[in-house]
């Protein structure tokens, strides 16, 4: 989606949930899903420049794969970062205006 100074592509898009769905209601936090290289400091000035709002604390989870099988056939899904952004006061992001 977003892409920084050395075209690394750090933020993949926005992550929905129910869980993510009350946390935006409850304290005007949005979730996306980050490249798993993506520190807190890359995610925050991307977002700041590119969606003009003001963020008040980034958090990181990295997700761990989940065994998957199918038949006889074991394997495993891939591992992800997500971060969680947490807005301040009078902003918000409108996701019609960007293209995902």
């Amino acid at each position: 989606m977003k892409k920084d100074n050395s075209g690394l592509k750090i933020i993949k898009g926005q992550y929905l949930t129910e869980k993510s769905t009350l946390l935006a209601e409850k304290n005007k936090s949005i979730t996306f899903s980050v490249d798993k290289k993506a520190n807190k400091i890359k995610i925050k000035n991307i977002i700041e420049k590119e969606f003009k709002v003001k963020i008040k604390a980034v958090r990181i989870i990295n997700v761990k794969g989940k065994k998957v099988r199918f038949k006889s056939i074991v394997g495993k899904t891939k591992k992800w970062k997500k971060a969680i952004v947490i807005l301040n006061k009078g902003y918000d992001i409108n996701f019609s205006e960007y293209k995902i």
